[in-house]
């Protein structure tokens, strides 16, 4: 029986500030983007996220476009987003 490894998507390396936004919440949180691929991103920010949460996130503080996410690990302030919807 032969075992494939799934093959991770490429990620980008990112340095840059992005802002999440909770369904229940109108205030923009600031976050860096450390990495990202077609599915998710790997962010840190200061704020307590807990997996499962769910958030939108752009790259600009006001944004009418914001991408929904869903967040996947956490280790620390860092933590680990997948793209939904």
């Amino acid at each position: 029986m032969l075992i494939t490894k799934q093959k991770r998507e490429p990620r980008r390396a990112r340095q840059h500030a992005a802002w999440i936004m909770f369904d229940d919440d109108f205030v923009n949180h600031e976050c860096q983007v450390l990495d990202v691929s077609l599915n998710g991103a790997k962010l840190v920010a200061e704020i307590g996220v807990e997996i499962g949460n769910r958030f939108k996130l752009s790259t600009a503080p006001h944004a009418l476009a914001r991408q929904r996410c869903e967040v996947v690990w956490r280790r620390g302030k860092m933590f680990g987003a997948m793209f939904i919807g």
